[in-house]
């Protein structure tokens, strides 16, 4: 008989057992008396341990989850977002659609139609039956989502990419209550919003924030949200992986889970088995289109403080260091006598920025803030963005060959704010005198002077070097070698020199392009 990896029956005596011989058989083999067995599956029963539920975690939250409608005056309706909540009918409006079209019964099946009697479309107007001031055009829907209370007079949090293109919202409760939701405020660099609804004195049951210290990979979560539109669903897994950087933006901490998020899950919980809310489901990996166990939730220790910031002001007010910022590789922190590659290196300071005023300069790396290390440079930027403007913080900096303290006063991080421009190095380049080029051989580079005399032009470049590995492309432009300023061939020599002379088998070379400044480490003679 097969048996699993604790000894008792596998599914093979199950399906075995499902014969009255089979049913004998397997009791048999199970050890349990016979004549205290009715059963196969009594016989189990007595053995197994018992297996958890999620149903009482699922009474209790269901309450507080809401599907979010969203309307615009659109025609016709397009698709405003990449991960599946609008609706693209070709160039279709709801109206244009034939009556037997699939969707169009779906969307009359779920109370969408903006043509049916209830007139779904006119409750998303909050000034009139057609919607905005001026009564023009019609609203339509154009995204889904999900969301969920955090407060019992009616605060809802959602994505932002669900909410961003629309101008009338409606949260549907999972016993079918429909209800007028206002944009309170949203955050686009954390994706997340929070709308409001009027119960005219109701009480909605609401969840709370779970502390992500106790969040553990392996643990169990339930996922409720209304994927595809279907309403109130629930899927259950674990947590996969904590920390993920995905690449959305700076502050991207996500946890990775496993539970089933599909299309429409975007801005609902994810619950750990106490009923506290882990994580919103915010992004998939899916080649399909579809869920292949690879979801990405906004971990709940990011998403109350940037909601409780929207619920006061209607916006978030970070700190700004105001400076550009890359990681430190391990090549970089050779290139620079760090001990390891960790910490963030300053590209280039804005002017007049805090980081400017306070004497940071590019080249330097950032170790520490406020005696804490800083990992790497999203950790500097998810630190300095969740501190109040006006903040003082100590910095640690490394720069030539030391640590150095540096005391910055935060600004207010401006709403359109961008990494320092690149200087324009599109024109054309004169030629390099051959002795240059022979002196910079070693690093696959030919150089000339720039047009505005700074810094040192790339006209060349071996494609077969470690330059060229590391990306540097000829057009672009080196503007210090280990934080030295440079104008000439020789004046790169002299430093690479010294830098051997310290026992470096790495120079720190700074490149500027049109995409901005950044930093690269070049083996120094083919060392390294």
């Amino acid at each position: 008989m097969l048996k699993n990896f604790n000894g008792r029956p596998s599914l093979a005596t199950v399906l075995k057992a499902s014969t009255v011989a089979g049913i004998a058989a397997a009791v048999l083999a199970t050890g349990v008396p016979l004549e205290i067995t009715r059963s196969y599956a009594e016989a189990v029963k007595v053995q197994a341990p018992a297996v958890p539920s999620f149903a009482d975690v699922v009474d209790a939250v269901s309450p507080a989850v809401v599907s979010v409608r969203v309307e615009n005056r659109v025609n016709p309706v397009s698709d405003n977002n990449n991960d599946g909540f609008s609706f693209d009918f070709n160039g279709r409006g709801f109206d244009d659609l034939p009556d037997d079209h699939p969707l169009k019964r779906f969307f009359k099946q779920f109370g969408q139609d903006p043509n049916d009697q209830q007139g779904h479309s006119r409750r998303f107007g909050q000034n009139g039956p057609n919607g905005g001031p001026g009564g023009k055009g019609r609203l339509r829907p154009v995204a889904q989502g999900s969301g969920f209370f955090i407060s019992e007079d009616g605060y809802i949090v959602t994505n932002n990419h669900v909410v961003s293109d629309g101008q009338a919202f409606v949260a549907v409760t999972n016993d079918g209550t429909e209800l007028d939701a206002k944009l309170i405020g949203k955050d686009p660099r954390t994706d997340l919003a929070v709308l409001k609804v009027d119960g005219k004195g109701k009480k909605f049951t609401y969840v709370n924030w779970a502390d992500d210290n106790n969040v553990r990979v392996g643990d169990w979560v339930v996922a409720v949200g209304n994927p595809f539109g279907l309403g109130g669903t629930v899927t259950a897994g674990i947590v996969s992986a904590r920390g993920r950087d995905i690449g959305s933006g700076p502050y991207d901490d996500y946890l990775q889970v496993d539970a089933a998020v599909n299309r429409g899950n975007s801005g609902g919980p994810t619950f750990n088995l106490s009923g506290e809310v882990v994580g919103i489901n915010t992004a998939i990996f899916s080649p399909s289109g579809g869920s292949v166990g690879i979801a990405f939730a906004i971990p709940a220790s990011t998403a109350k403080d940037v909601v409780a910031d929207l619920m006061k002001d209607g916006q978030v007010s970070r700190g700004w260091l105001g400076v550009q910022i890359q990681p430190v590789t391990k090549d970089i922190a050779e290139s620079i006598g760090l001990s390891e590659p960790s910490g963030a290196l300053v590209v280039a300071p804005q002017a007049g920025s805090p980081g400017d005023k306070a004497g940071m300069k590019a080249g330097d790396v950032v170790t520490a803030l406020n005696g804490e290390t800083i990992k790497d440079a999203r950790d500097l930027s998810r630190r300095i963005g969740a501190m109040q403007p006006g903040s003082k913080v100590e910095l640690s900096v490394w720069r030539a060959g030391k640590a150095q303290p540096l005391t910055v006063e935060l600004g207010t991080l401006p709403i359109d704010q961008k990494d320092a421009s690149a200087d324009d190095s599109n024109q054309p380049q004169q030629p390099e005198a051959p002795a240059s080029e022979k002196a910079l051989a070693d690093l696959g580079l030919t150089v000339g002077p720039s047009d505005d005399g700074k810094g040192l032009a790339i006209t060349d470049i071996d494609p077969n070097s470690d330059a060229a590995d590391k990306g540097i492309k000829e057009g672009e432009k080196i503007t210090s070698v280990n934080n030295q300023e440079v104008s000439s061939a020789d004046d790169i020599v002299k430093v690479l020199n010294q830098a051997k002379k310290d026992g470096r088998t790495r120079a720190l070379f700074q490149i500027q392009s049109n995409e901005g400044s950044r930093f690269v480490a070049l083996p120094i003679n083919g060392q390294g």
